[in-house]
């Protein structure tokens, strides 16, 4: 017998939350192109916990949703929708709320399918100790907040609110915070975000607050000619840069020596598989493998020009390669802190 309208959308009700959080993850990482440890780059998110909850194996907070929303550039609203559908006027009948739950966490849509997510109103229910997690959090415009029954603890950069049923709370969003039900009662607000109209790069972060920064301990490396600047070609570069961060400050720098392609003039090209791309064949990986060996204890790698192989081998070796258009390394180097650092991957050859 066929199921009808109701059967069917009961039966994808009983879906969790979390699996369906994770297959629209998923979704929009890969159309947007980016690996899982470009996402986690972005986000400032571990690389296994985006897997988990890509594979509705872990319920992220809300905290963790707002980081992917603004590393991938969408309203958190995103994650809930099956397919696009923009409405100019959104009415949602108090029995009707489309809702997912992350542990005990619940939160309700009220602006499901509004277009272009200007406003991003939720009903927020937080059981005892309950909250946006550990991290504090930052985007951009503004957020205000309702408490609608019980109380809850807001802490803006050092100010702390508490709020019982019918305080408020406005700020502006780009300002480090969190929140936690402290009380022995479960709570519920009304959260509304209000996004700014500017936005950075399609894929970039909105917002790259100085608490994530110094959470950024790492070593770049940057190929060069000279110390100072990016070398346009990867192969024929004879040095790296390598520039050690910590707190999100540059607190070292070391020249070292990099195999290139004048090394690799007496194999020639007659060890290429033929079969492969040009640079994708095993023997090149293996040139690539040489050439990132004084540069195994690095995180990223700035380059001006290199070839998709070379970029592919280095991923394989888990160091991110970006290819920039900035020349003077120190500048890419605090774009990269930032958040800000575009990877023109159409640079590729």
């Amino acid at each position: 017998m066929e199921k009808t309208a109701i059967e069917s959308a009961n039966l994808k009700n009983l879906t969790p939350a979390e699996v369906l959080v994770g297959r629209k993850l998923r979704e929009i990482r890969t159309r947007q192109g980016y690996s899982l440890r470009v996402l986690a780059d972005r986000s400032g998110l571990n690389v296994n916990t985006l897997s988990l909850v890509e594979n509705g194996k872990s319920s992220p907070s809300v905290s963790t949703l707002q980081q992917l929303a603004q590393a991938l550039d969408v309203s958190i609203s995103t994650f809930f929708e099956s397919e696009l559908i923009e409405n100019r006027v959104v009415f949602t009948p108090v029995n009707q709320r489309p809702q997912a739950e992350f542990g005990s966490t619940t939160m309700q849509n009220l602006g499901k399918n509004l277009a272009g997510n200007i406003v991003q109103p939720f009903v927020i229910t937080l059981e005892p100790g309950m909250g946006s997690g550990d991290k504090m959090i930052v985007h951009t415009g503004h957020e205000f907040v309702f408490c609608l029954t019980g109380s809850i603890h807001y802490r803006i950069e050092q100010s702390d609110y508490f709020l019982t049923t019918g305080d408020s709370l406005l700020f502006e969003a780009h300002l480090p915070h969190c929140w936690e039900n402290k009380s022995d009662e479960s709570s519920q607000v009304l959260l509304i975000l209000y996004p700014s109209d500017g936005r950075e790069e399609i894929g970039g972060r909105h917002f790259s607050p100085e608490i994530m920064k110094k959470e950024i301990n790492m070593k770049i490396a940057a190929i060069t000619d000279d110390g100072k600047t990016i070398s346009q070609h990867f192969g024929r570069a004879p040095y790296y840069l390598v520039l050690t961060i910590e707190e999100g400050k540059i607190v070292n720098r070391e020249t070292r020596n990099k195999m290139g392609h004048s090394q690799f003039e007496l194999l020639a090209h007659a060890e290429e598989s033929h079969g492969a791309g040009h640079g994708m064949d095993s023997s090149s990986h293996n040139k690539h493998v040489s050439m990132a060996e004084t540069i195994a204890d690095c995180q990223a790698l700035l380059c001006g020009g290199m070839g998709r192989g070379a970029y592919e081998s280095m991923r394989k070796l888990n160091i991110q390669p970006v290819v920039t258009d900035l020349s003077d390394i120190d500048s890419a180097v605090q774009a990269y802190i930032d958040g800000k650092l575009v990877d023109h991957i159409e640079l590729l050859h």
